[in-house]
């Protein structure tokens, strides 16, 4: 247990500052400060002494140098329980320091301003900040370390709590946060530069920071552990941003296959409903209300429904909720719920409710683990402009036909390859997924059909890759499909389009895949 008696504050943000600093205070420890936070601390009747003052040296270098001093970091760095280090702060008049409360300079927002550039970036590179931190982490044996305002209030309870000192065990866990914190910060700067650097499309050295979020009772089978970590800076409408309302304790499968539900509903701007199983959509719809959507989802394959994930696009609300409660879920999400539905799902409180603010934007990169290493590519993010797609049958589509192109077409973005989407009127009727054969998905999507009593006549159909050869198409018009939206680009295109014509389909080219694997 160590007793704090003197701190060094110098926060970029000044979140909860003052009232974590008037708790010191009333622990008499000293504070010794920089400018900028000083200069609040002072407007506060907080007593401090600025770091110039204390070192008896002055900021230069347009404040590029201010905590770079023998007597800042010799007070961190020195451990109370070697002699050697003490006689040697004696000797020079080094008092200790055995608390470093540092945030940095804004880097990340800073470059997140579309007016920002490189001179200002690099003027946002902190210097003295991630050096007191490192310092104080290494030493945390005999300093503690805050770099997160999230952390005051755990802090200040465990300093009330133990009458002004920390024990060791606390003070090791501020220090794994903080080499978190600069990890991060060297991280985000490193990718910075390199996208400066115009030769590179990505940089040549990527660190990804995680923290984490829950430790899971397995992963994908009961042999194996798992835990859940999470981005520092989390993307408004990603899933990792959900709040549980009410349920059990989400598993690795759970989050897994809820990504892809969440994923793929924010595709849509009408009322949408996604079915989720084992990671593929098993139904899809969009229409007038959510009830109606979950009704037309649920109906392309209500087996595979039973125990799948909901996720929906617009708020939850009764009349989906009690529809809902005729199946077994495991996890709903929605960005909303009224209270009327949410007294609905109390009837079954292990159902596992996830709400996450609606926004469309993707991450900018997608990562994938093999054996040694990480591939890297760019999100599948390109929207379709289906009234510039190629025509490449006979026949031309209506404008009724084209909306139903449009929404298979979006659907087979989340659905594994090989993906063959039949649908209509907005809704999936059958889906064909992770198939090592094109034509085999199409058999399957067709069978799902029929299975659930759905018949496909003037289905129009999406396949996520072109077709080799034209046995899909021939599958495909034998039960009655009668558009078919594809890339386009294989070597027996002109056979594929033989065939549509043959068939009266109508065809039309994309000119881009969406292989998910």
């Amino acid at each position: 247990m160590i007793k704090l008696s003197r701190a060094l504050v110098s926060v970029s943000d000044k979140s909860n500052i003052l009232k974590l600093v008037t708790i010191l205070q009333n622990f008499n420890i000293e504070i010794i400060s920089t400018g900028g936070t000083a200069a609040l601390l002072k407007e506060n009747n907080i007593k401090v002494t600025e770091v110039s003052d204390y070192t008896q040296f002055p900021e230069m270098l347009d404040g590029r140098v201010k905590t770079l001093h023998p007597k800042i970091y010799g007070g961190i760095l020195a451990q109370k329980d070697n002699v050697k280090h003490i006689e040697t702060l004696k000797k020079n008049g080094i008092p200790q320091i055995d608390l470093v409360i540092v945030n940095l300079y804004p880097f990340e927002s800073t470059i997140n301003n579309p007016k920002c550039n490189l001179e200002l970036a690099i003027e946002n590179i902190d210097i003295g900040g991630p050096t007191m931190v490192r310092a104080a982490a290494k030493n945390f044996k005999s300093v503690a370390v805050l770099t997160n305002p999230n952390e005051y209030d755990n802090f200040s309870k465990q300093l009330i709590e133990h009458n002004g000192a920390l024990d060791e065990a606390y003070r090791f866990k501020l220090a794994q946060n903080a080499f978190s914190h600069t990890a991060h910060y060297d991280k985000v700067i490193s990718e910075y530069l390199s996208k400066n650097n115009k030769q590179e499309n990505f940089p040549s050295t990527l660190t990804q920071n995680m923290n984490k979020k829950m430790d899971m009772r397995y992963g994908e089978n009961p042999h194996q552990a798992a835990a859940f970590y999470v981005e520092p800076k989390i993307q408004n409408g990603s899933l990792a941003n959900f709040k549980q309302i009410q349920g059990k304790e989400l598993s690795f499968n759970n989050l897994n296959d809820s990504d892809t539900a969440w994923e793929c509903v924010k595709l849509f701007s009408a009322p949408t409903c996604v079915i989720v199983k084992h990671a593929n959509p098993c139904g899809v719809c969009t229409s007038i209300t959510i009830k109606d959507a979950y009704k037309g989802a649920f109906s392309t394959d209500p087996t595979s429904a039973f125990g799948g994930i909901i996720s929906i696009n617009k708020e939850m609300d009764a009349e989906a909720a009690e529809l809902i409660l005729n199946q077994f879920v495991e996890v709903i999400i929605a960005p909303s719920y009224s209270e009327a539905a949410l007294n609905i799902f109390k009837t079954k409180i292990n159902i596992r409710l996830l709400q996450v603010e609606i926004n469309t934007l993707k991450n900018n990169l997608d990562f994938k683990k093999i054996g040694g290493g990480w591939l890297v590519q760019t999100s599948d993010d390109h929207k379709l402009d289906i009234n510039t797609c190629k025509v490449v049958s006979k026949l031309k589509p209506n404008a009724e036909q084209l909306e139903d192109l449009n929404f298979a077409w979006e659907v087979a973005r989340y659905v594994k390859s090989n993906a063959i989407i039949f649908c209509k009127d907005k809704k999936t009727l059958g889906v064909g997924a992770g198939q090592m054969s094109r034509v085999d998905s199409t058999r399957i999507a067709a069978i799902k059909a029929e299975n659930a009593n759905i018949i496909l006549t003037g289905s129009v159909v999406a396949s996520d890759a072109f077709f080799p050869f034209r046995d899909g198409i021939d599958v495909l018009a034998g039960y009655g499909a009668k558009c078919v939206i594809q890339p386009g680009g294989s070597i027996k295109d002109d056979e594929v389009i033989e065939a549509a014509d043959e068939h009266g389909l109508i065809m039309i080219f994309t000119g881009i895949r969406h292989f998910k694997h």
